[in-house]
């Protein structure tokens, strides 16, 4: 008789060694998925993703058979501490916010009250005021205030500071006199430059607001710049005119250590 051969019964399905390199193939291809998503910038999918990676949760219910060694219940200190530390973050912007909004309302107020006092007194005419972030900034020229070369203040101006002087009589506001020239050389025996000259003329309306209405002198300071900020480029007669200045600072309360400066 003839032996019969042992035939052996082959395997079905796909060998062992499959199963981890299908394992691999899909992370990769999800880590990709991942990239390509990412590069078309979407802020809030972004933050999204972002969190979860950063707790961890996608993978604390992952189906994988390899146990993780840094789930989300076995954060070091350093990692838990950071995620306090981003929880807090919104709280301080919030924080931010409304100390901005609330220097916002108040420098606004202080516009509002100035500008209305400019109209019901007639001085848009020959006083600007300007919104700057230091507070609001008065602008008399020359011509209203001084003859040229010189820092005594006309009979004819008084009148205008005696306006300034009381508006400023009914805000507590630190205020800055600061003095500017244009850029022709001065010289004689009382300023030898512009740096006299413009620091002269801002002292001499600070003493006037005080001595005329009585004013505490610890809210004013005075600077002369020459003709280191001009407004406009001193090329033209007209441009000299305008930059032949004293600017009057009336500081945001934010500011107000400015007026103790100098």
């Amino acid at each position: 008789m003839e032996r019969r051969q042992m035939r052996r019964k082959k395997k079905e399905g796909a060998p062992k060694w499959m199963v981890t390199y299908s394992d691999m193939v899909t992370l990769v291809l999800v880590f990709f998925i991942l990239l390509f998503s990412m590069s078309q910038i979407d802020l809030t999918k972004f933050d999204t993703i972002s969190e979860s990676f950063r707790n961890r949760m996608i993978f604390d219910f992952s189906p994988s058979a390899v146990p993780l060694d840094n789930s989300a219940d076995n954060l070091d200190q350093d990692e838990k501490d950071e995620m306090e530390h981003d929880s807090d973050t919104p709280t301080e912007e919030v924080s931010d916010t409304v100390s901005s909004s609330t220097e916002d309302d108040s420098l606004n107020e202080l516009v509002n009250n100035v500008e209305s006092y400019m109209d019901e007194y007639d001085l848009n005419n020959v006083v600007s005021a300007n919104r700057t972030e230091r507070g609001v900034v008065l602008v008399l020229q020359e011509s209203i205030l001084f003859d040229s070369g010189e820092a005594d203040i006309l009979v004819e101006g008084q009148p205008f500071l005696d306006r300034i002087g009381t508006l400023l009589t009914d805000i507590p506001n630190n205020v800055k006199v600061e003095g500017h020239t244009d850029s022709r050389p001065i010289s004689n025996y009382r300023y030898p430059s512009n740096w006299e000259l413009s620091g002269a003329r801002a002292s001499s309306v600070v003493r006037y607001l005080i001595e005329e209405n009585k004013l505490d002198v610890s809210r004013f300071s005075t600077v002369g710049y020459a003709d280191t900020k001009p407004l406009v480029p001193n090329t033209s007669e007209e441009n000299w005119s305008q930059n032949r200045r004293v600017e009057i600072v009336i500081l945001e309360k934010g500011n107000e250590e400015e007026g103790t400066d100098s």
